[in-house]
Parts: structure tokens; sequence; C-alpha cells
């Protein structure tokens, strides 16, 4: 089953995406995809195999114990700020007929700005999804273990397929190959999910009523935290404005998902996608979350050495032979529609932002394509290397790739409403105040690694080193636009068509 999935999605891609006709074909598909399937693609998209591996370890928890469903507070804090980007950014999108978000930036600020966002971009999204993939190693790796001799190579043997097909169909097919075979792909790790629902219900005595009994009573179904401190990730105030904050991120701010919103055949269509895919990945966390719960029940609060590998362990040690496939199909569907999609939205970003301004090449001349097909591969090579190259860690894999994200996200979601909403602001004020942003960052986010490595520094590094991963962007955003802010104060306001 698994070889026929792979398979039959890599030439899926290669047919839906066979007649490529330009470089703004090849990466918006001509703005062509109906609302829904750009709905699905961006919740396949957001998903990758983090979701299906990582989640249900949140509720399971480690120790056990600590499991519950306060991440769903962030969850629905990304359903507020997808609401904000259809209503702020995407109009602004459609207006220009954008390829890629940081277009915007050149508009308002410059060339300068447009080259630096990007460039933070594909830094940011080559670390995160070398993450991403790394992680679908983990199932993969426990399957294939007995066919390699070599137990070092098991890992890599697992990432290079995976990586080597998803290459194939994304450099021929382009965007249109992306979302397409993002909707089948959604389709299965959704199906594989409620496969494992149905599964845990009959293995557990009592079925589903017993599990929510004994987590009830175990305090593991709680999903309001109204904590107020900044130093946990999942409370009520971090996971409504540091979760929407993150969304706006995400999905405003980051090719990998504005270019599936410029899919869309209309700006209403857009937003309707974008919206939508808010409530269904709140479903789709409650289903894995849930499922974190049935494993719990499952093996009695046994302790596992990291919470990314008891949903894998299941899978392997219980699953009926026939269903197997399915599963590892569905966990295979999730990491081959996220690498996919960062693949494109990567050479997308270095082919229109960096390479066609500075070569001075129109879109829609034939060498375009070209190079938005070699820098495709380049960039499929790259996150294939990257996860060959990542090692195991104690924290879960999911909220690792978050943090990254949210390394950078503050910097530049603070640059674009600074665009919008403080029009004192040129081109100085915006490289200026995302530097400074993504700076300070950078020490918060390292702060406790640093604090490990230089002891002498624990003491003043303590206060950044306690605050919580949610809380990332929102500061982030707000250190950038106070320095932007702050910077425009330094010189008069500029005309109205002066933004440099």
């Amino acid at each position: 089953m698994l070889l026929a999935y792979l398979g039959g999605t890599t030439a899926l891609g290669m047919w839906v995406g066979r007649r490529q006709r330009s470089a703004n074909d090849y990466f918006v598909a001509e703005r062509t995809i109906p609302w829904w399937a750009v709905l699905f693609s961006v919740v396949a998209t957001e998903t990758s195999a983090l979701t299906f591996i990582s989640t249900p370890g949140l509720s399971y928890g480690n120790p056990p114990s600590s499991g519950t469903l306060e991440f769903l507070q962030i969850v629905a804090g990304y359903v507020i700020g997808r609401v904000v980007v259809a209503y702020t950014l995407l109009p602004r999108y459609y207006d220009g007929k954008l390829v890629t978000a940081y277009a915007l930036l050149e508009r308002r600020f410059g060339t300068t700005t447009r080259r630096f966002t990007s460039i933070v971009f594909m830094a940011t999204r080559a670390l995160a999804d070398s993450v991403r993939i790394f992680a679908t190693a983990i199932p993969i790796a426990l399957i294939i273990g007995p066919a390699v001799k070599n137990p070092a190579l098991v890992t890599p043997v697992a990432v290079l397929i995976l990586g080597l097909l998803t290459i194939v169909y994304t450099y021929r097919g382009g965007m249109k190959a992306v979302v397409w075979t993002e909707l089948v792909q959604a389709g299965i790790y959704v199906f594989g999910g409620i496969v494992a629902i149905v599964l845990l219900g009959h293995a557990v005595h009592g079925g589903w009523g017993e599990i929510f009994r004994s987590a009830g009573a175990a305090g593991k179904l709680r999903t309001v935290n109204p904590y107020l401190g900044l130093d946990k990730p999942y409370t009520l105030f971090a996971g409504l404005l540091g979760g929407a904050f993150l969304s706006m991120a995400s999905h405003g701010a980051d090719q990998l998902i504005v270019q599936r919103l410029l899919c869309a055949r209309s700006l209403r269509d857009a937003q309707r996608a974008i919206i939508g895919s808010g409530f269904a990945v709140f479903a789709q966390f409650t289903l894995f979350l849930v499922i974190g719960l049935g494993l719990w029940a499952f093996y009695h609060g046994r302790q596992f050495d990291a919470t990314d590998v008891i949903f894998p362990t299941y899978i392997v040690e219980h699953m009926p032979s026939g269903l197997l496939g399915l599963i590892v199909a569905a966990i295979v569907a999730a990491t081959m529609s996220t690498h996919s999609g960062a693949i494109n939205s990567l050479a997308a970003a270095a082919t229109t932002d960096i390479y066609l301004p500075i070569a001075k090449i129109p879109a829609d001349d034939p060498r375009a394509l070209k190079a938005a097909r070699r820098f495709a591969l380049v960039w499929g090579v790259v996150l294939t290397g990257g996860a060959l190259m990542f090692h195991a860690q104690g924290t879960p894999v999911v909220v690792l790739a978050l943090s990254i994200a949210s390394f950078t996200y503050g910097g530049l979601l603070g640059g674009f409403f600074l665009g919008i909403f403080w029009r004192r602001a040129i081109q100085r004020d915006a490289l200026l105040g995302m530097s400074v942003g993504i700076l300070a960052m950078a020490l918060v986010v390292s702060a406790k690694p640093i604090a490990a490595v230089i002891p002498a520094l624990a003491g003043p590094l303590a206060p950044l080193a306690r605050i919580a991963w949610p809380w990332y962007v929102l500061i982030g955003t707000t250190i950038t636009m106070l320095a932007g802010i702050l910077s425009s104060l330094t010189h008069p306001m500029p005309p109205r068509e002066v933004t440099t």
C-alpha cells in the first residue's frame, strides 16, 4: 500500500502539472484553483508529519499525567489570526496581483526590503522544514529498520526516499501538482487518524466512554488555563494572543501559505479559504489530541523516552498489518505535502524576489520557468540534506519547528504592519525595525542554550529563558514596530509617493 501511494502521488503530481507555460503558472497556477482546494491545500501544508506524530504526545504528556487538551487554546488563536489576515493583508496582495508576499513590501518600502524579507523567509523555512522532514523518519525508520543492516543508515534512507520522490513531482508539476496532490494527501492522513480512533476504541476495555471517563478523572480533558504569566505555553492568553499573532505571521507573512492563497480565483475565494482553514485545523488538532488520550488509556500511562515516539510505537507494534501501510502512507502524505509546498515556495522567493530582478528577466519569459525549476531542484536537495543532518533531542519536534518559525516571524509581521499602519515609516525604518526585532528574538529564543553553555549568564538571562514560545511572535512584532516607529521620528514625514 505504501509503495502504491508513493508511486501514485508522484505520478499524479507529474500529470496534473504537465503543462507549465510560465513562471506565474509554475508558482500560482495562473490563479485558477477553486477556493475549497486552496483551503485543504493550506491545511495540508501546515499539518506535516509533525501534527500526525507529535500532537498526540501533547495530550499523552511527559510525564503522562501532565498531558491535557490545552493546546487547543493555541489553535483557537489560529482562527482569530486568519480572520485578521483575510481583511488586512490579502486585499493588498490581490490588488497588486503578486506572486510572493514580499513584493508587497517592495511597493511600500523598496527593493532592498523585499530582498531582505525574502532571504529571512528562505533561511527560516529551510531550517523549520528540515526538522519537519526529519520527524517523518521516526516511524518510517521503525518500519524499514529490520531491512537495513546498518542501524545508522535507517533514518537517512527514510529521509532520502521521501525527499527524492517529492522533488520529482514538485520539479515537474509546480504549484498545480502541489495543490492537487495535497488534496489527496489531506484525505489520506485524516482518514488514517480516524482509523486510529476506531482501533483505540476497540482496544481499550469500555471503549471511548471509558477513555474519556478515565481521562476526565485524571484531569486530562482540561482545555482552558487562565494563568496570566508568560512562562507557560498553553494558557488562554498565550493561546488567543500568541496563537493569533503566530497565525497572522504564518498565513500573512510566510510565502509557504501566502502562495497558496494567491492561487485562488479571487480575493473573496482566498478569504473563504483562509478563514475556513482555521476551523478545519481546529477540528484536525482535536482529532490528534483525542488520539493521544486513547494512547494514554491504551498504554495505562506508560512512560516513554519521548512523546514523539508514542504514536509511531503504537502504529508499528499494534496496528493490523493491512492497516499499517495505510497509517504509514498517511504519515508520508503529511510530510510530502509540506515538503513539496516548501520547495515550491522557496523556489518562488528565490526566483521572483532575487533572481529575476537582478537578471532583468520578465516573469513571462521562458527563461524564468527554467530558472524556477532549477531553484526548485536546489531547494529540494537543501531541505533533504538539512533533514539528514538533524539530530533528535528531547524537545517535541512540533514545538521545535514552531519555535524556529517564531524566531523570525515577529520581525516579518512587524515589517508588514509597519508598512500598513505607520505611514511615516520609510525603507530605512523598516529594515532597522525588522533587524532589531529578529536580533532581539534571537536572544530570547537562545537564552536557555546560552545559559547552559555560559553559567555566569544564567541569572541575567533567566527572565528571557522563561518566556514560552507562543509569545515569541507577539513580542517580536512589538519590538519591530517600536524600533521602526522610533526610527521614523528622526526624519520628516515623507510624501505619499516616496517610500525609500
